[in-house]
């Protein structure tokens, strides 16, 4: 079908109406979305220019972090004992750097007028906390070199420590806790959090980092697992999937919102054994040696060498409906 010039004319400017519309409503909206007012109420940051921390920059730097503690596994594949030690070097070289400036960004997030004199502060104290956290790599190896034995050990199914190293939720959530864990103790905000909600979502192993976990610890399957931040979790230690080691309802203070920082959540001693779904809550000791069974729901101190299960299973039948 043709259209004459006058049809066509009129399609034209129809189409400036309705542009000019559409620019009308994205120059509002952007208006908006600009204003102080608005921005403030998401941004809950300091006013100074410093970058927020990049999630892609620090998930880089823990794929270089499990690149050195694995080597051979994660990185590069083809190592020789050679090579490797030019090889780790580079990487830690790369580390510091990347580290060192994502680091100063989150000490900068936090930062207000009076906590710190200047920037160059920030970037002071930035550098000092990588050059610890780097110290602290041989130990953060050895106690996954740990982690690994016990999901070797754990798990029937597990063919290999290789195998636990490359294919486990277990060991990729552990890794990445104990890397945050070191920063959390190390005073670093906001990055340690981010770090551990990498393998959060990767694994669906919630971890705080300032949970503080000892050797040979092993999750088996690891689903659905939550370890809350002030818990306290001794060496060979087995939990299963769906294990929550939680806090009660929190205290609050003289103005209403919940006092942060005390102690809330539990303390596992050493060689228990927790089995999927079990719920334990409130600053409480399961003793040493102890077997908490699948399902239960714990508020109350565990002696050692206990197993806790639930009630026997009470089993009636009725036929057509009677008794019921």
């Amino acid at each position: 079908m043709k259209i004459n010039r006058k049809e066509r004319l009129n399609l034209n400017n129809k189409g400036k109406v309705n542009n000019t519309k559409a620019e009308e409503i994205l120059h509002k909206v952007v208006n908006e979305l600009s204003s102080q007012e608005s921005y403030e109420k998401v941004m809950h940051r300091s006013h100074h220019d410093m970058p927020m921390p990049s999630v892609e920059v620090l998930s880089e730097v823990v794929d270089k972090l499990r690149s050195i503690i694995f080597p051979g596994y994660f990185g590069s594949s083809e190592l020789k004992p050679e090579t490797i030690k030019y090889y780790t070097g580079a990487i830690l070289d790369q580390i510091y750097r990347i580290l060192s400036e994502q680091v100063m960004r989150g000490l900068c997030f936090e930062c207000y007028p009076a906590k710190y004199n200047s920037c160059s502060e920030c970037q002071r104290r930035s550098e000092e906390i990588v050059s610890k956290f780097i110290l602290r790599l041989p130990d953060i190896r050895r106690m996954l070199s740990t982690d690994v034995e016990a999901a070797y050990l754990g798990d029937p199914a597990a063919k290999s420590h290789g195998e636990t190293i490359f294919c486990y939720p277990s060991i990729y959530a552990l890794t990445n806790h104990r890397i945050s864990h070191e920063l959390y103790k190390l005073g670093v905000p906001l990055i340690p959090r981010i770090i551990s909600e990498m393998a959060h979502s990767k694994t669906g192993i919630d971890i705080h980092p300032g949970a503080s976990i000892g050797e040979y610890f092993f999750m088996d399957h690891g689903t659905g697992i939550v370890i809350g931040e002030t818990s306290i979790i001794g060496k060979n230690v087995r939990i299963y999937q769906g294990v929550t080691l939680g806090a009660k309802s929190f205290p609050l203070d003289e103005h209403g919102n919940p006092i942060k920082g005390i102690p809330r959540h539990p303390i596992v001693e050493d060689d228990v054994i927790i089995y999927s779904g079990a719920t334990i809550l409130g600053r409480i000791t399961i003793g040493k040696c102890s077997v908490i069974g699948g399902n239960v729901w714990i508020t109350r101190n565990v002696p050692p060498y206990s197993k806790v299960i639930q009630q026997e299973f009470k089993e009636d039948y009725f036929e057509y409906g009677l008794g019921i």
